[in-house]
C-alpha cells in the first residue's frame, strides 16, 4: 500500500476511534483538562499502531539486516513507527510538565491563597433557638430509606423507575430539604418510557423525617440514566464541549421546577492545579435548555455550586500550605485540616457546609470549625475548642439507652444551646431515626438523648445546670402530675389531621380505641404504619375513647 494511502487510512481509523471514544468518554476539549491530553495521547497510540500494521510485511525466510522487528509473523518498520511515537509523546510530555508546574511543592502559597477565611463569633452567627429547624439531621442513607418507602406505595411509578441514590441538600423557603430525581430502572425501562419521560422527584424533610413524591406537570427528558442523546452528561458535553464539569446537582427552584446545577471548573494554579468553580450551567431537564452564569451572577435560589469535598479540600490547602510546602511535610507548624466528613446548616437563604478543624498532630480534638457557603464559596471560622465529631458520635452511641439498642449515630451538626456549642445528631437503627442526641463540644462526657428533639434538649439543659456549665435562669414551676397507663396497640388505621396549624396523628387500634399524638412532639410517629405493634404510654382525656400518647416504642416480637 502506498505511503499516502496508508497514512490516510490510518488517520481515518484514528478519527473513527476518536469519535466513538469521545461519544462514550466525553472528555472536554480544553487544554486545562488532563483528560484532554490523555485522549490525545491515546489517539496518537491508535494512529501509530494502525500505520505500523498497515505498513508491515509478512516475515521473509531470509533475514534482512535493514528490516525491522520480525515478531508474530510481521516485519514492523521502525521508520513508520518513529513519527507516530513522537506525536504520541507530545501530549504525554505536556501532561507531565503541566502536572509538575502545578504541584504544591512549587506553588504552596498560591494554593493557600485561593480562599479567604473570616474569623466569626459563634454566638452571633448561630443564635439559640427553642427547636432545631435549620439542621439537616437526616443523612443520605436515611433519606434513601424514607424516599424508597414513599415511592414504594406508587405501584405505577416504582415498577418503571427508581430514586437516584444521590440526595441534594437544598434550602426551600429557609428550611432544609433533600431532593432526588427519579431515574429509569434500566435500559429497557428507558426504552419503554422515553416518550413520556421521568414523571417526578422525591422531596424529603430531613428534620421531621418524612417524604413526599412530587409529580411534574411536564416530565424530565434528560437524566443521568438516559441513553444516547438523552443522557444528561452527553447533553451537557455537546452543549458545552470546552467546559470542565464537576458533576451535576439536582435541585428545584422556589416553585418546585426541576433543574440540574453543573459547576464548571478551571485551574487556579499552573495548568491543572487547584481546580475551582469558575462558572455555573443551570440546565432544564424538561426541555434541554440551559444557561451559563458567571459565579457571582448565580441566582439566589441555587444552593449547590461548590460540593462539600471541594470546600474541605480548599480549606486543607489554606490550613497546611500557608507557611510553605516543606512546613506542611516536616514541621507542621500551625498546620490544620478539616475532619473527615461534613454536615449541613441553613443560614438565611443559603446552605452551608459544616466541618471541624483540627491540628495535623491532634488525635481526638478540634481547635475550631468552619462553615462554607455552598453557593458562593464564602468561609467562616469559629475558634471553638472541643471534641472532634467522631468522638462526639462515639459518646452518643455510648449512652446507656442507645448502646443497649445498638443505635448508630449520624455525622453531627452544630447548634447553640444556652450559649454552649453543642453537637446534635440522630441515632439510627437500620437507617431509621430512633433517637436524638446532644453532646457538649468542650466536654463530650455531657451527653443527652431523647426520643424527640425537645426531650433531648431538656435533658441536656439539666446536665449543663447540674455540671455547673451554665447557670439556671429561673426555676420552672411544678407541673401537675399526669397519671399515665400502658397498652400494647396493633394499629388498624392511621390518619393525619391539621389542628390549629399543627399536624396531629390519630391511630386507631384493633380495639377501636383512638390514640393521638402531635407530630411536633415526636417526628418518628410519621413512620407508623397499619399493622405495626406498639407499646404505648398514654393519658386519658375527657373523651373515653380517645387517649393522648405520652410515648411509644415499636414492640419487639419474642
Amino acid at each position: 500500500m502506498k505511503r499516502q494511502k496508508r497514512i490516510a487510512l490510518s488517520l481515518l481509523i484514528t478519527v473513527v476511534f476518536g469519535a466513538i471514544g469521545y461519544y462514550i468518554a466525553l472528555p472536554p476539549l480544553n487544554a486545562y483538562s488532563e483528560a484532554f491530553w490523555i485522549s490525545l495521547a491515546v489517539l496518537g497510540v491508535v494512529f501509530t499502531v494502525a500505520n505500523a500494521l498497515l505498513s508491515a510485511k509478512g516475515t521473509e525466510e531470509k533475514s534482512d539486516s535493514k528490516g525491522g522487528l520480525k515478531k508474530l509473523g510481521l516485519n514492523l518498520k521502525r521508520g513508520e513507527m518513529k513519527y507516530g511515537l513522537i506525536v504520541t509523546a507530545i501530549p504525554i510530555a505536556i501532561l507531565l510538565i503541566g502536572t509538575l508546574i502545578s504541584a504544591t511543592v512549587f506553588n504552596a502559597q498560591k494554593y493557600a491563597d485561593i480562599i479567604t477565611v473570616e474569623e466569626a463569633v459563634f454566638e452571633e452567627d448561630m443564635p439559640e433557638t427553642d427547636t432545631v429547624t435549620n439542621i439537616a439531621l437526616m443523612d443520605t442513607d436515611s433519606a434513601i430509606i424514607i424516599g424508597n418507602r414513599t415511592l414504594g406505595s406508587l405501584s405505577n411509578v416504582v415498577s418503571q423507575f427508581r430514586i437516584s441514590d444521590y440526595y441534594t441538600q437544598i434550602n426551600l423557603n429557609k428550611a432544609p430539604a433533600k431532593v432526588s430525581n427519579l431515574e429509569y430502572d434500566d435500559f429497557f425501562k428507558w426504552l419503554n418510557n422515553r416518550q413520556t419521560g421521568v414523571p417526578g422527584y422525591v422531596w424529603v424533610d430531613p428534620v421531621r423525617s418524612d417524604a413526599e413524591y412530587i409529580p411534574l406537570d411536564e416530565p424530565m427528558k434528560y437524566v443521568e440514566s438516559g441513553y444516547f442523546s438523552e443522557d444528561l452528561d452527553r447533553k451537557l458535553r455537546f452543549s458545552y464541549p470546552t467546559k470542565i464539569f464537576e458533576g451535576a446537582f439536582f435541585e428545584i427552584d422556589e416553585e418546585g421546577n426541576p433543574y440540574y446545577i453543573a459547576p464548571c471548573m478551571a485551574p487556579k494554579v499552573g495548568l491543572f492545579g487547584a481546580m475551582d468553580v469558575s462558572e455555573v450551567v443551570i440546565f432544564n431537564p424538561v426541555d434541554g435548555t440551559s444557561e451559563l452564569y458567571a459565579l457571582e451572577d448565580t441566582p439566589a435560589w441555587v444552593d449547590n455550586v461548590f460540593n462539600g469535598q471541594l470546600a474541605s479540600q480548599k480549606y486543607d490547602w489554606y490550613g497546611t500550605l500557608h507557611k510553605g510546602f516543606w512546613n506542611s511535610v516536616i514541621g507542621n507548624k500551625d498546620c490544620r485540616v478539616t475532619t473527615d466528613d461534613f454536615g449541613y446548616i441553613v443560614l438565611g437563604d443559603d446552605v452551608w457546609y459544616f466541618t471541624g478543624v483540627t491540628s495535623v498532630s491532634a488525635d481526638e480534638s478540634n481547635i475550631g470549625f468552619i462553615i462554607s457557603n455552598a453557593r458562593t464559596g464564602e468561609y467562616k471560622y469559629y475558634p471553638v475548642i472541643g471534641a472532634e465529631e467522631y468522638s462526639a458520635m462515639s459518646a452518643a452511641q455510648g449512652d446507656q439507652a442507645a448502646a443497649a439498642a445498638g443505635y448508630v449515630a449520624s455525622f453531627p451538626s452544630l447548634i447553640n444551646v444556652a450559649g454552649e456549642a453543642t453537637y446534635i445528631m440522630v441515632l439510627k437503627d437500620s437507617g431509621i431515626v430512633r433517637m436524638y442526641a446532644l453532646v457538649n463540644v468542650e466536654n463530650y462526657s455531657i451527653v443527652a438523648t431523647g426520643s424527640t428533639q425537645t426531650e433531648a434538649k431538656e435533658k441536656y439543659l439539666e446536665l449543663l445546670y447540674s455540671n455547673g456549665v451554665v447557670e439556671r435562669e429561673e426555676e420552672k414551676p411544678d407541673e401537675p402530675v399526669v397519671e399515665t397507663k400502658t397498652a400494647t396497640v396493633t394499629v388498624a388505621d392511621v390518619r393525619f389531621v391539621t389542628v390549629d396549624g399543627n399536624s396531629v396523628v390519630y391511630l386507631t387500634g384493633e380495639d377501636k380505641v383512638l390514640y393521638r399524638l402531635s407530630v411536633a412532639d415526636n417526628e418518628s410517629v410519621m413512620l407508623i404504619g397499619v399493622g405495626d405493634k406498639l407499646d404505648v404510654t398514654y393519658a386519658d382525656t375527657d373523651t373515653e375513647k380517645i387517649k393522648q400518647i405520652v410515648s411509644f416504642t415499636w414492640k419487639t416480637e419474642g
